[in-house]
């Protein structure tokens, strides 16, 4: 005889786990609220009651988890199968076979569990990449992203045919030398106060080792877009602002553009204040393996 009631499970715990196998935040867009399970009960001859399952949200590398009232941050998750724990289950109660003693032999009494943590989140991605472009919609960023990797971004003659990010890996032909390119929708002026697309995805290229600012050579005052972006960048981040850029002046294969590409790159160095300037054409792919063994040193 005696008392014999066992404790009961520990609740399961919410967690994020990266997984590299994703790259977007949408499979979170339908699910507001993610539980795990509670623990068991206890039964009589001292058998405790099992542990809740935990309840496992699967996100891509890159994201960033904050509280959603104070926006402090709560973690990150930058490699894949890196967990966090966001909500840890409650403790399991006691059952009565925990209050015995020598002189209550046949406690009547247990314990509640403690309830588990509830937390409200948000949800932020950042994209983790080597090189970030940067251009005016139409500049040729995702052409030069198919002609520099094996990404396949959709390619049109109209503005902001990219409306998500795309990413795509360089190989450069030796072990471990690949670049992880990154192209965002493009900007435009007033892009850092939410003009356009481009202020959803700066975000993406913070975390960049460099910029590469593709400038549209045929566009009708291509300095004039240089700096209107490069203002933007400022407003939007000072750091990013100030991260190191290389700048390419595109479509050199249009003959217009070749006649006067020697006086618009002087004028790109002038603007930039660095000779990290030079002339290329996605589409025909010259002088792209150049520029990425270039960027390759950064």
């Amino acid at each position: 005889g005696g008392p014999n009631g066992g404790r009961g499970g520990t609740g399961g715990t919410v967690l994020f786990r990266a997984d590299d196998s994703l790259n977007t935040l949408a499979g979170l867009r339908s699910k507001v609220h993610t539980r795990a399970k509670c623990g068991n009960n206890g039964i009589g001859k001292n058998k405790d009651g099992c542990h809740g399952d935990d309840a496992v949200v699967r996100v891509p590398p890159g994201t960033i988890v904050r509280e959603l009232h104070t926006q402090r941050v709560a973690g990150e998750l930058r490699e894949h199968g890196e967990e966090l724990i966001v909500a840890p289950g409650g403790r399991g109660g006691r059952g009565n076979a925990a209050f015995m003693t020598n002189r209550r032999t046949a406690p009547k009494l247990s314990e509640r569990g403690e309830p588990g943590v509830e937390r409200w989140l948000s949800v932020e991605l950042r994209l983790v990449a080597d090189v970030g472009f940067l251009g005016m919609p139409n500049a040729g960023k995702s052409t030069l992203l198919s002609s520099a990797s094996a990404a396949k971004p959709k390619i049109a003659d109209y503005p902001f045919t990219t409306i998500i990010p795309n990413l795509g890996v360089c190989d450069l032909g030796e072990e471990g030398s690949g670049l992880v390119l990154c192209d965002i929708p493009g900007l435009i002026e007033g892009a850092a106060q939410g003009t356009g697309l481009g202020f959803s995805f700066l975000r993406h290229v913070q975390r960049c080792k460099v910029l590469l600012h593709v400038v549209d050579g045929t566009s009708e005052d291509p300095i004039g877009d240089f700096n209107v972006l490069n203002n933007e960048l400022a407003m939007f981040d000072d750091m990013l602002g100030k991260k190191a850029q290389v700048v390419v002046l595109n479509k050199c294969d249009v003959s217009e553009v070749r006649e006067k590409q020697d006086e618009l790159v002087e004028k790109l160095r002038e603007a930039a204040g660095h000779s990290r300037v030079m002339t290329i054409s996605a589409a025909t792919t010259q002088n792209v393996q150049e520029l990425m063994g270039r960027l390759k040193k950064f």
